[in-house]
């Protein structure tokens, strides 16, 4: 009799991700993200999710939990039932540094199913409009002139626009006052208000205000100019040509979730990065939707765990932690 129970448990259970998968979406979809309003990843998830709304048939919630560099909220999101119906936007900071910056961390890489890329992100080093510096080069003369007093709003350490800065730092030989918020939007907020004085951070927060003209910015830092921004130089042009950081936002779902339902989202997430208008509206704000080659859950996941062991490697080596 037991053999028999464990039988039909097993067949049940062998048949439950197609019929979950055909059933799926059945609620709301939640879109985890683990900052404040306005930043890269709230801009980039609230940008794909009323497409995947309508292709999926369910509302897609977006629900901001910010805290801690985004693994306060990615945690949750990834401890959540694995049935697809709770999905977390992150980055190479909560996705990928993080795992090696937090000795408390909650989660770690086996705990996330990809479901796919959002958009490469490159980085800006952007200062208040009248900061006493015009170029990248007066910035860092600055910095080293007046050590930890030049403040740069990150969100949360250990976060993107964190990680940025602490690559200038390094490369430039200089000592920045790191100034943690819930998210880049608040603290892009300071900048504009002046109670900041720079930020290194992605594409979607900061392109609108460069285009606007509410900040200057002072490099770009990949090799190639931004058709968003053209008139911001290179690292190269700007004479630091080691100052390449091309961050990411993906969305991605919790480990054991059946592959039936990563594949059902992983096709609505592509429809919306296909979807003219809104590629349109990614590329407007400088990020970069992905290729056919960087759109599958496959291989999103070996990106993920590729970003994993490179920033592991270099927060390990700079001996840098937190609690």
């Amino acid at each position: 009799m037991l053999k028999l129970i464990a039988r039909a448990c097993a067949v049940v259970l062998v048949g439950a991700s197609p019929v979950l998968a055909q059933n799926y979406p059945v609620k709301p979809v939640t879109v985890v993200v683990p900052f404040a309003v306005g930043g890269p990843n709230d801009v980039l998830a609230r940008l794909v999710g009323d497409h995947m709304a309508r292709d999926l048939g369910q509302s897609v919630v977006i629900e901001n939990a910010p805290g801690a560099g985004g693994t306060t909220g990615s945690a949750r999101a990834l401890k959540a039932e694995p049935d697809g119906h709770t999905l977390l936007s992150g980055n190479l900071g909560s996705l990928g540094a993080a795992f090696a910056l937090y000795k408390k961390i909650q989660y770690d890489v086996d705990d996330v199913a990809a479901v796919g890329m959002l958009a490469g992100t490159p980085n800006l080093v952007v200062v208040r409009k009248d900061f006493p510096a015009a170029t990248l080069a007066e910035f860092i003369a600055y910095a080293k002139a007046n050590p930890e007093t030049v403040t740069v709003g990150n969100a949360g350490f250990g976060s993107n626009a964190h990680l940025v800065c602490l690559y200038l730092e390094n490369l430039a030989g200089i000592k920045l006052r790191h100034v943690p918020y819930r998210g880049t939007g608040p603290a892009m907020t300071d900048l504009l208000g002046g109670q900041l004085d720079a930020m290194c951070d992605s594409t979607p927060n900061v392109v609108p205000q460069v285009q606007a003209g509410t900040v200057r910015a002072l490099v770009v830092a990949q090799a190639t100019r931004l058709p968003a921004v053209p008139q911001v130089p290179t690292s190269t042009e700007a004479g630091l040509p080691e100052f390449v950081v091309v961050g990411w936002n993906a969305i991605v779902a919790p480990a054991k979730t059946p592959k039936p339902v990563i594949a059902r989202l992983n096709g609505a997430l592509r429809a919306a990065l296909e979807d003219p208008t809104t590629r349109k509206r990614i590329e407007d704000i400088g990020a970069i939707p992905p290729g056919p080659a960087e759109s599958s859950p496959e291989w999103m996941d070996r990106f993920l765990r590729s970003e994993a062991k490179t920033w592991g490697t270099v927060i390990r080596q700079a001996g840098a932690s937190v609690e």
